[in-house]
């Protein structure tokens, strides 16, 4: 019966249009009145203790922090710094499209916010020299999705938040996973660029040296902001709110005087940030009442112990896991997904054994497929828009298919060789 309950509810709720965040609150209120003999006022201090808990006030600053850099241009200075680097590559600036977004994921912490912030620079750039613009589109898309695994990550922020998980443990975990998903893509981009019909204009300069230290010079404000962003943690100064704060004064900072930061535009990252933070926070409240309907009706075991009676093993039940993030993957964004689906999936997969925090980067690796894959890949839509239709959903879904494909395979690594996501964190 409680399965039936919320099956139904979600399913009628969603169906009708309702907001995410509505729907799932109500389907846990239901649940707690009906089936939890009216234990609706757990469901209260639920919410309570999720919006007074320290670890989220560092989401909304990430946030912020994010918009400023948008809305300052630093994004093109790393862009235009970069780019002498990769000119006798084969790919040439398409490597640059995946190690701007890795570096400006280190201090964003958001998928989209990175792929809109390097998309604006980038895809006009390429186009104009040549570049094959679907293949543009789509190293563009694949590298905004580190931002939601490289440190300080938005995702790994709220789960940690809402699991009670060390987020210095989550940010170490996403360190080597998210260099090595960047590594990866470059390999695919190189030997695309080498086979098959041309994706880039042929290489004529020869290295220039004396451009690439200039170039490597003029990024240089970025370590300073990552120091204070994720240095500050991982050296024990500061906690992710702290850091964030920093962040958020340092690059303001940056943004005047490196970038072209004005008030107006400060007020407008700032405007942008709060609709952003309030439609999270929204989501996560119904959330945090579902959670605790679940919890208390035990629905997680019920499931475990079901899918075991079919003869599964802890992998066979993680496996259907990820099938299930997959499809889930094609209707909702990265950060709605997350909420939605933790409070099942993390008591299950906790009772199976697996690590909180490797689980953290799985169930985050899952989330950046799903902003890659249509109809609702946020970052898909975000950089058609970019390139106003020049490259359909269709072209761009098809550009980012080698990459989803690369995450997946990471997804399997990860999960036979859990020790590369733990290394790092056990120094923590």
């Amino acid at each position: 019966m409680n399965w039936i309950l919320l099956s139904t509810g979600l399913i009628t709720l969603l169906g009708s249009g309702a907001l995410l965040g509505a729907a799932l609150g109500l389907v846990g209120f239901v649940l707690l009145h009906f089936q939890a003999n009216g234990a609706t006022s757990l469901a209260i201090n639920s919410a309570w203790n999720l919006l007074t808990g320290f670890s989220l006030t560092a989401v909304p600053l990430f946030i912020f922090l994010g918009d400023i850099l948008l809305s300052s241009g630093v994004s093109s200075k790393v862009y235009n710094g970069l780019t002498p680097l990769f000119r006798r590559i084969p790919g040439q600036l398409l490597h640059t499209n995946i190690a701007v977004c890795t570096l400006f994921s280190a201090v964003s912490g958001s998928s989209s916010a990175t792929a809109a912030a390097i998309g604006s620079v980038g895809y006009p750039e390429l186009k104009k020299r040549g570049y094959k613009p679907s293949m543009v589109v789509g190293t563009l898309a694949a590298g905004g999705t580190l931002g939601l695994l490289i440190p300080p990550s938005l995702a790994l922020i709220i789960y940690g938040a809402t699991q009670n998980v060390s987020i210095g443990k989550l940010f170490l975990a996403g360190i080597v996973p998210g260099v090595m998903l960047s590594g990866a893509f470059f390999f695919w981009i190189a030997v695309r660029a080498s086979v098959g019909d041309k994706i880039a204009p042929p290489v004529q300069d020869k290295m220039d040296w004396p451009a690439v230290g200039k170039g490597l010079l003029q990024v240089w404000p970025l370590p300073i902001l990552i120091f204070f962003v994720l240095g500050t943690i991982y050296m024990g100064i500061a906690t992710p709110t702290e850091a964030a704060s920093l962040g958020v004064v340092a690059s303001i900072a940056l943004g005047f005087v490196w970038g072209d930061l004005t008030l107006e535009k400060l007020w407008k990252a700032f405007f942008n940030a709060t609709i952003m933070f309030s439609a999270i926070a929204m989501i996560m409240l119904g959330t945090a009442v579902l959670a605790q309907a679940v919890s208390l009706l035990g629905l997680p075991r019920e499931a475990v112990a079901a899918i075991a009676e079919l003869g599964f093993n802890r992998y066979g039940i993680l496996f259907l896991i990820v099938l299930v993030y997959l499809v889930l993957g094609c209707f909702f964004d990265g950060i709605s997904l997350l909420l939605m689906t933790l409070p099942i999936t993390f008591p299950m997969v906790m009772s199976l054994g697996f690590d909180p925090v490797w689980f953290g980067v799985i169930v985050t690796l899952l989330m950046e497929v799903g902003m890659i894959t249509p109809p609702v890949g946020l970052n898909l839509f975000v950089l058609t828009s970019i390139t106003k239709n020049e490259v359909d959903i269709t072209d761009a879904a098809w550009a980012s298919l080698p990459y989803w494909l690369i995450i997946l395979v990471a997804v399997g690594v990860y999960t036979l060789f859990p020790g590369i996501v733990l290394w790092l964190p056990g120094f923590y």
